[in-house]
């Protein structure tokens, strides 16, 4: 394939992006003070169409995209969890998101963490909150740089390590540039191009991958008897009885962890109130969509016959494109992946940057730090964290950053009780909750590394005729953090040990928008 046409179609996409950020400007509001809420949160002030871009498009991330039908190429039936994860998620999300949204704004809080110090009157709880978010947040933003070094290596792009990196240290300087001055607006405008390029070029090469190979009956023939073979390992397009409660409870710890994330948590606290979040909650299938026919792009890898580096089934999609479609289109397609991946990768910085100032370095070492000074440390935060970020990729096997986030996600799925349940009651004993998230985190990184990394333990004897029943780590460590929450609550109440004041203001918003005992509008 040739690839002067297919880097002119992807550098117009990247100078796209690039100049679209420079508008990022025009959401800011007047005559407005520096501080951490305009800058992370956008002043809350984003209606349904940009708060549908920006959450959607910071949840499917461009990792996603690539990882899905990776996984579906290398493992089978078992990776389209991806699949009711995302659709779980939206329920979920309709009624998490506007009520943590009302708690936040009529307390000024601009993270998760935040919240748990005023539910709780629990510092160290609100530390651990943060931390967690931080160490869980990092490893994302580095796959957010594999996704794009995966792309660019199968157009050809990636000609040798030190060209390839420079290009993708550029590609993240642009983003860096833009996030540092308008913050989370940046990502906002760019999420718009994203959703265009994306559901344009997956639309385009699902239909021409699908002629090439005959269409949707031969692609899956055609991949089912590739399985069949020798050397398949045991995939298969269909789930297994034995796979079923794997497939099951990842799909279900996946969704309860995803709205832990700070990154989709400052998206969602951008919207301008609990109704615009509700109308996106109700959207977000859309993006599901997308990702289905991404994964439908890994069976017709499988069906291409792509043969992708050994442990590097990401690369079967991109591969496939370079392949099968004309130079420009690919172009266009791997340009769009690498802007899905600038949207997610700048959210991530911000929210990290604003989790590490707002719980750790105004609680603990300047508390008496103005908005100004806070908004000017989050912004060299959000560059050191990308520094970081490609550092962290230049310098470890790719491996390395895979695990480390699919451990983010058992540690993040721990701070569950303390922020998704406490938005529901106070009953739960912070000094619980603090000993129930360690044991959590504990004994999901004990389960994990033991596994050889992989996301699912086996239980013995708990299968189909005594077989191991295979579950999703993550739940499992949450089961037994929420065991020992509960029962420590109980037992820290019974002793008569006091429990920290609450200093939350709980204002549920009213059917027409409004917080009640004010006159203000949430929307």
């Amino acid at each position: 394939m040739t690839e002067g046409p297919m880097a002119a179609a992807f550098l117009a996409v990247i100078v796209g992006a690039s100049v679209i950020a420079l508008t990022a400007r025009r959401l800011h509001s007047n005559d407005a003070l520096p501080s951490l809420e305009g800058w992370a949160l956008a002043d809350r002030s984003l209606g349904t169409v940009w708060t549908w871009l920006l959450l959607g498009g910071t949840v499917f991330t461009a990792y996603t995209f690539i990882a899905v039908p990776g996984l579906v190429y290398g493992t089978g039936a078992l990776a389209f969890f991806a699949l009711p994860y995302t659709v779980i998620v939206c329920p979920l999300a309709f009624v998490l998101l506007p009520r943590m949204w009302s708690v936040a704004r009529t307390n000024g809080y601009v993270t998760s963490a935040d919240f748990v110090r005023g539910r709780y009157g629990s510092p160290p709880l609100a530390l651990a909150v943060a931390l967690t978010g931080i160490l869980a947040t990092m490893p994302y933003l580095a796959l957010q740089l594999l996704g794009i070094r995966a792309v660019l290596s199968a157009g050809g792009l990636y000609p040798n390590a030190a060209t390839g990196d420079l290009v993708m240290a550029a590609i993240f300087t642009g983003l860096a540039v833009a996030t540092y001055r308008h913050g989370l607006r940046a990502p906002t405008v760019i999420s718009a191009l994203k959703a265009i390029a994306v559901y344009g070029s997956v639309a385009a090469i699902t239909w021409l991958v699908l002629a090439r190979l005959g269409g949707p009956g031969a692609v899956f023939d055609e991949a089912a008897s590739r399985l069949a073979g020798p050397g398949s390992g045991g995939v298969s397009l269909a789930l297994g009885p034995g796979q079923q409660p794997a497939f099951a409870t990842l799909a279900v710890g996946s969704a309860l962890a995803l709205l832990m994330y700070p990154h989709v948590l400052t998206a969602a606290f951008a919207a301008s109130g609990p109704d615009t979040l509700r109308k996106v909650s109700i959207a977000l299938p859309a993006w599901t969509a997308v990702l289905a026919l991404f994964g439908l792009l890994g069976i017709a890898a499988l069906a291409a016959g792509v043969q992708a580096p050994d442990g590097g089934a990401e690369a079967a999609v991109p591969v496939l494109v370079d392949r099968l479609v004309p130079a420009p289109l690919a172009g266009l397609v791997f340009g769009a992946i690498t802007v899905g991946a600038l949207v997610p990768a700048a959210v991530m910085s911000v929210a990290a940057a604003t989790s590490f100032v707002r719980n750790v370095y105004a609680e603990y070492f300047h508390p008496t730090a103005t908005p100004k000074r806070q908004v000017r440390i989050a912004k060299v935060v959000t560059l050191i964290a990308k520094a970081g970020a490609i550092a962290f990729v230049l310098g470890l096997r790719d491996q390395a950053a895979i695990n480390l986030q699919l451990l983010g996600g058992v540690w993040i799925l721990q701070v569950f009780p303390a922020v998704a349940i406490g938005l529901f009651t106070a009953r739960l004993h912070h000094r619980a909750l603090i000993a129930g998230w360690a044991a959590g985190m504990a004994s999901g990184t004990v389960m994990v590394v033991r596994e050889g990394f992989s996301p699912l333990v086996s239980l013995p004897g708990l299968g189909p005729s005594g077989r191991p029943l295979e579950i999703y780590a993550g739940l499992a460590a949450l089961l037994l953090n929420l065991a020992i929450t509960l029962a420590g609550t109980a037992l820290l109440n019974r002793i008569g040990t006091a429990r920290g004041a609450d200093t939350t203001v709980w204002a549920p918003c009213r059917p027409d928008g409004r917080l009640p005992g004010t006159g203000e509008s949430t929307s």
